[in-house]
């Protein structure tokens, strides 16, 4: 479940030296462009955080990675942990002023970019450099280590491909309108802090700042969600994914072994997978292992949403597999 950092010296062998010299040639013309256009290629806040897709990748991403640094946070509505990245990326893409640009990327909409990046599960987070790719981790990850991560890829285009980054006018049109302050709610502190928790990898706290507020609100739907991912998340942490799905595949009857098996399909954003061995399993258990089985799988329901079709059709599965 650890991120992988990414490695900035494996950068040099993914761009050779022509890419580069190209890079920094496309750079300084499109500069030099907007230069003789009189806007010196100023570009709007609201412009440094995009939507990409297979359509407009080529324009989106490539073409835009020989003037920027261009960061895919692949992602879907229904990852929870994207949930908490994706914004924490976009704020990042703001504050860090042109310096690099975000292009999300909707897995369930762009399965072939999916493949091609060769992503196994999500969150992922890649970068485009000068037309070259490269891995920056998966899954969750605290906000100072990705802020490590942003500064080496930036140093590298920097330096490797001579891209200095755009330029931010705040005041062009596009830029975001400031919003009135949200009403404070009761229990905005504790979810504040279980947040904050989940970001620096304090997954104890997380869980104890979310059972807080249901003792006063146990129906507190933000809450319930929330502790559902931070428990999944804590009951991963540390397992060795190899011997986990060992265990499940040599032992199929096991309960223990299958759904220590589904929280991490679950964690690898493989949801269906996840909800399928367990409904396997229930067919296959009896007595008290049939019923761990079943909390753990309407756990991981909770995890999801009880709006995401796939929930709806697993509940049907697991009626079928109980009666």
């Amino acid at each position: 479940m650890q991120p992988r950092n990414m490695s900035m010296s494996g950068v040099v062998d993914l761009a050779a030296v022509k890419a580069a010299q190209e890079a920094k040639a496309k750079a300084e013309q499109t500069r030099a462009e907007a230069a003789r256009q009189g806007g010196g290629g100023a570009v709007s806040p609201s412009s440094l955080v995009i939507d990409a897709d297979e359509a407009g990748f080529e324009n989106d991403v490539l073409q835009r990675s020989a003037e920027v640094p261009v960061v895919i946070d692949f992602w879907a509505e229904w990852c929870e942990p994207c949930k908490q990245l994706s914004p924490l990326l976009e704020r990042l893409a703001v504050e860090y002023n042109g310096r690099f640009v975000l292009a999300k990327i909707d897995v369930d909409a762009n399965q072939m970019l999916m493949q091609q990046f060769g992503v196994q599960g999500i969150p992922a987070v890649f970068a485009v450099v000068a037309g070259q790719a490269l891995p920056l981790f998966q899954g969750a990850a605290p906000e100072e280590q990705i802020r490590q991560t942003l500064d080496q890829l930036i140093q590298v285009a920097e330096e490797r491909f001579g891209l200095t980054g755009l330029t931010v006018d705040a005041d062009a049109q596009g830029a975001p309108e400031p919003q009135a302050a949200a009403p404070v709610g009761p229990y905005d502190a504790l979810l504040e802090a279980a947040s904050l928790a989940l970001d620096s990898g304090d997954l104890g706290g997380a869980v104890q700042a979310y059972r807080n507020v249901l003792t006063d609100d146990p129906q507190h739907p933000e809450a319930k969600l929330g502790l559902a991912q931070a428990e999944l998340l804590q009951r991963v942490e540390g397992a060795d994914p190899q011997q986990v799905r060992r265990d499940a595949a040599d032992r199929p009857g096991d309960a223990g072994a299958q759904i220590a098996a589904a929280d991490l399909d679950l964690v690898g954003g493989h949801v269906e997978d996840a909800f399928g061995r367990l409904v396997d399993a229930v067919r296959r258990t009896a007595g008290d292992d049939r019923e761990a089985v079943r909390v753990r799988l309407i756990q991981l329901f909770d995890v999801i949403g009880a709006d995401d079709p796939r929930v709806g059709a697993a509940r049907k599965a697991l009626a079928r597999a109980l009666f």
